[in-house]
């Protein structure tokens, strides 16, 4: 019983750990040389950069993208000296309603994509009759029309809660009857012949992902979502090929952290002749006003990497 409960105190809120490193937790590697989805024992690492500059980090323990966003401000936050970016641009592991919420309540602008960013932009998204964005919604008795002409009522709220235990409330609708259809088939996938179909809508959560795509495809936005591949991705580059930085060498999640950072500390030292012999970039010359210079110098840019620990 005592040996349960060691255990159940080193997972704490997580589903693994290592023998080895009870403080790295399996996870899916992007570096994956036997092609079969093998877990290996790991950190996620999140970095926020500025002009190629780390000028923050942080190491979690979770493989999820979406709940250590937070945390990470957080820390970044600590670190500039109680200073927030007034915008922040990432890839779409961490848009979800908790983090566009955040970001809101700080007061910075957001330029986080959503899982299906980019999808709703295609043809095929758009002309797809099963997808829930193309139904119609009535406002006036709170119902959906599928592409089937079925009439999807309100049935119930739940309550969804992330790991950060942050709550999304859910609304569901069904459908009184399905029968006949002609997208059962496709609609459905139960094999019940009486089943209905089912649909769950957040409100809050569409309404700021609208918002974040008005962002996104605005003129400034398109000039946000060009700073991604440029910034960060270079950085993880040159630290993991460039310094050869492919597995971290201590173990435990405080020996990881300062690990990593001499990591960041070493990149922003190689970094900074290059910028005192190159010219400036394209990208920093001043275009507009005095604004949107601001705006550059407080970007923050981050990106995640699964760093394998030492087994």
């Amino acid at each position: 019983m005592k040996k349960y409960e060691h255990q159940e105190k080193v997972l704490s809120e997580r589903n693994s750990y290592s023998k080895t490193d009870t403080d790295a937790t399996f996870m899916r590697m992007k570096e994956d040389h036997m092609g079969n989805g093998q877990l290996k024992p790991g950190y996620n690492v999140q970095i926020g950069t500025e002009n190629q500059y780390v000028i923050g980090y942080s190491i979690h323990q979770h493989a999820g993208d979406t709940s250590c966003m937070k945390q990470h401000m957080e820390k970044l936050e600590k670190i500039l000296g109680n200073r927030f970016p007034s915008n922040m641009v990432a890839d779409a592991g961490y848009g979800s309603e908790e983090n566009y919420e955040y970001l809101e309540t700080r007061g910075t602008g957001c330029y986080v994509k959503y899982n299906t960013f980019h999808k709703e932009a295609s043809r095929k998204w758009k002309s797809d009759p099963l997808k829930t964005q193309n139904w119609q919604y009535r406002e006036e008795d709170d119902t959906f029309k599928c592409a089937g002409g079925r009439t999807l009522s309100f049935s119930r709220e739940a309550i969804q809660k992330s790991l950060n235990g942050y709550r999304s409330k859910i609304r569901i609708y069904s459908c009184e009857d399905c029968n006949g259809c002609i997208y059962r088939e496709n609609c459905i996938k139960s094999s019940n012949p009486e089943a209905v179909r089912h649909i769950q809508i957040n409100i809050r959560g569409n309404e700021l992902r609208n918002k974040a795509k008005q962002n996104l495809t605005s003129e400034y936005g398109l000039k946000m979502r060009k700073l991604r591949p440029v910034e960060v991705e270079s950085v993880f580059g040159q630290i993991k090929a460039d310094a050869g930085m492919r597995r971290f060498s201590l173990r435990g999640k405080s020996k990881v952290e300062l690990e990593w950072g001499l990591h960041c500390i070493g990149h922003n030292f190689r970094k900074r002749p290059s910028h005192k012999l190159c010219k400036p970039p394209e990208r920093c010359k001043i275009e507009s006003t005095d604004q949107e210079v601001l705006l550059w110098r407080e970007e923050i840019v981050i990106r995640n990497v699964k760093q394998s620990g030492k087994r």
